[in-house]
């Protein structure tokens, strides 16, 4: 969630002074050589030290990758330096562009004093190699991945460098096979179950209850299963989502139709009793090696609650989960918080499964934030997690790590192959409309939202529909770290250890939306209460992705693509690479506003390259508002130069151009072009689902700095997102 009311902080700037101390015998020394040398004749201000400073002082690039540096000198009226790096380039300018790289590589950059030569300073970065290769379909053997991997990077963000294994031949169950009868008695069956057994749940039977899954000495070769009766051939095969036709549902009103010829019940429901806020499914402290396959885990209809469905109880601690092919839901009116919440859980995976009715009431309401899945809170150190290949449908989040307490910050996600929706029926003024038990709508925020969570790979993602509302712009795409405020017992915050670092986004497409990207360091605010800024925002890439049909009067948001951001006095937010991006914001409004509140440090190491994107009426634009922060001018040129203390801002496509932006407004080395049409495309289609493909001939053909396309790379863009809608 994007707390939309500016936070700032006043920071006090401290001097420190510098005090030399000298013995009695050094003193008379020097008081001697004083007296026989005559003193030479100084021009006024040589007496003073020459001083070199450098900036940006760290970040890390990618192969290949630039930078602007700035050598500022004190002490001299010759301020000319000489650039030298221990790999790579720099001109005389300072422009840096880094070698191409295999492996993370250490590189020292120096600017070194013309007016006196023993003064210079220097500055250590990482080059890390490029890994963006494009992705294939999902298939089945995608679902069975190694536990560890060789850490990579994808521009400057480190890849998870461990994954969860998760497919059927990863969690052998070699011993017996446990029936389960309606009616039976699966609490006792759990508690009894040993290692290696399978628990068989009578399939179209109802198990009303909070279903405990205890602690057992098991192992990676010794997993207990719970699953539907039906056999293997009556479910999806392994790597293939599961829907509501398999519970008997054809079709579910206002989501995308999936394929359902012989709607049939071959799952087992686990469905909450009584008026519990947590179940069906609880992991006590310690639970280990459970499968959960063909399930339906639900909650009744009624009962003034809102529940999260699986979780860990107690606030413990439990690992070796894989939820597989189950559908997991809410009731159409009802409040439902979580699906599954993974806080406290190491190597879960949650694949081929389908969330759905997850969606707190405004107003009435006794939630005020839903999501499938979330994670991110608490005292364990959480991850690695495996989301693939789900339908992901909540009116808060699919998908938030972070918002709440924590002391730990979770690592090594991947998100793949994942339908982010929201029905428009629950957008007020749709006609059918739909809202909660008192008619009053859900509270809508965002698709996908990280306030605490390191390296973490979101690749072919599909997200679509989503609107403002309720402090929110209808934002699909969210990574704010933030350290959350709290105000009970009295208002204190309660993460400062967050971060939101190394994440990579690639291959996603994102439409149908209010606003489209938030990449912003966040203050936590209530009322007149402004508390501290979290630990870290930084190494961000994002690259491959088409955001398209953006529209501030349909969906209620803000209209623009991104909104970059800093408020933390320190820490700012840094190293952020957005490239071959494709995107087509509301053009009555614009591309970006950016923000810095006045008084903090400049955020740094920012990049936007070898893109195609509408610029809009008002291109770069301020996010403070108020006659304050860095983009006051609201020239591009201008907003870039003094909101970033380096930037890279080239070889993009920048079209349809307001007559008051031209391309002297701009940072050289980019092109410029008419409005999209059909003839920027193979299929336009008014920016909204079309094909954005270049057509033979374009000029923006093998014209990135890279050699490739200008824009997205579409090709394998629809090759990843094969299958995933």
């Amino acid at each position: 969630m994007l707390n939309t009311e500016s936070a700032f902080l006043n920071v006090s700037r401290l001097s420190h002074a510098l005090f030399a101390r000298f013995s009695l015998p050094m003193f008379l020394a020097v008081a001697l050589v004083i007296a026989f040398y005559p003193a030479p004749a100084f021009a006024a201000g040589d007496l003073v030290s020459v001083q070199v400073a450098l900036s940006p002082a760290s970040l890390a690039l990618p192969a290949k990758g630039t930078q602007q540096f700035t050598a500022t000198l004190s002490g001299t009226s010759n301020t000319s330096v000489t650039w030298s790096a221990t790999a790579g380039s720099i001109d005389n300018n300072g422009f840096y562009t880094a070698p191409s790289v295999t492996a993370p590589t250490t590189v020292v950059v120096t600017a070194k004093s013309n007016a006196d030569s023993s003064r210079s300073a220097s500055v250590t970065l990482t080059v890390n190699p490029v890994k963006a290769e494009p992705l294939q379909p999902k298939t089945e053997a995608a679902q069975s991945q190694p536990t560890d991997t060789t850490a990579g990077y994808d521009g400057p963000a480190q890849l998870p460098i461990a994954t969860v294994a998760s497919s059927m031949a990863d969690t052998p169950a070699p011993g017996a096979v446990i029936i389960v009868k309606a009616g039976g008695d699966l609490q006792t069956v759990l508690n009894n179950a040993q290692c290696g057994d399978t628990i068989q749940l009578q399939a179209g039977a109802t198990f009303p209850g909070v279903f405990n899954f205890p602690a057992k000495s098991c192992d990676n070769n010794h997993w207990i299963i719970v699953r539907t009766s039906s056999p293997d051939n009556m479910l999806p095969p392994e790597g293939t989502r599961l829907t509501p036709c398999y519970a008997g549902v054809a079709s579910l009103p206002g989501r995308p139709q999936y394929s359902c010829s012989h709607p049939q019940n071959v799952l087992a429901q686990l469905v909450i009793s009584g008026k519990s806020s947590v179940g069906p499914v609880v992991f006590q402290s310690g639970a280990n090696h459970y499968r959960l396959t063909g399930l339906e885990i639900t909650r009744p209809v009624g009962g003034g609650q809102a529940p999260t469905l699986i979780l860990v109880g107690q606030q413990g601690s439990g690992e070796y989960i894989v939820l597989d092919r189950s559908w997991v839901h809410g009731t159409t009116k009802d409040d439902a918080m979580t699906g599954f919440n993974l806080a406290g859980t190491n190597y879960v995976a949650v694949v081929d499964s389908y969330f759905s009715d997850f969606h707190c009431t405004s107003v009435t309401g006794i939630c005020v934030d839903a999501h499938a899945l979330s994670g991110g809170t608490g005292d364990h150190q959480d991850g690695p997690n495996l989301i693939q290949d789900n339908f992901l449908e909540a009116s808060g989040e699919g998908i938030l790590f972070g918002g709440g307490a924590a002391t730990t910050t979770p690592t090594d996600i991947t998100i793949s192959f994942n339908h982010f929706f929201k029905p428009w029926q629950w957008m007020p003024g749709s006609r059918p409309f739909q809202g909660g038990i008192s008619g009053d709508p859900f509270i809508v925020k965002n698709h996908f939202e990280l306030k605490n969570a390191s390296r973490v790979l979101a690749q072919a993602n599909l997200m679509e529909n989503n609107w403002g509302g309720f402090s929110q712009k209808g934002f699909a795409i969210v990574l704010t770290p933030k350290n959350q405020l709290a105000l009970q017992p009295a208002v204190h915050d309660v993460c400062p250890s967050c971060e939101v670092t190394d994440v990579t986004i690639r291959y996603t497409h994102v439409i149908h939306a209010g606003s489209g990207i938030v990449l912003a360091t966040s203050l936590s605010g209530n009322g007149g209460e402004v508390k501290g800024a979290a630990k870290a925002g930084s190494r961000w890439s994002l690259h491959d992705i088409v955001v398209d049909d953006i529209n501030a009067t349909a969906y209620n948001g803000t209209g623009r693509v991104f909104y970059v951001a800093n408020t933390w006095p320190e820490n700012v937010l840094n190293n952020v690479m957005l490239n071959h991006i494709t995107a087509f914001p509301d053009s009555t409004l614009g591309l970006m506003v950016a923000g810095n509140q006045p008084g903090n440090q400049e955020m740094y190491g920012f990049t936007f390259t070898n893109s195609i994107v509408v610029t809009g009426r008002y291109p770069l634009w301020n996010a403070q508002g108020g006659g304050k922060g860095c983009a006051i001018s609201d020239i591009p040129l201008t907003t870039l130069d003094k909101c970033f203390t380096t930037y890279t801002f080239n070889f993009n496509a920048l079209l349809g151009a307001d007559s008051n932006f031209p391309p002297s407004t701009w940072p050289k080395g980019n092109l410029f072009g008419p409005a999209p049409s059909n003839r920027t495309f193979v299929d336009f289609n008014n920016g909204s689902g079309g094909n954005y493909e270049l057509p033979p001939g374009s000029p923006y053909i093998n014209a990135g700095n890279d050699g490739k396309n200008l824009g997205a790379d579409i090709a394998g863009l629809n090759q990843a997102l094969a299958g995933v809608d």
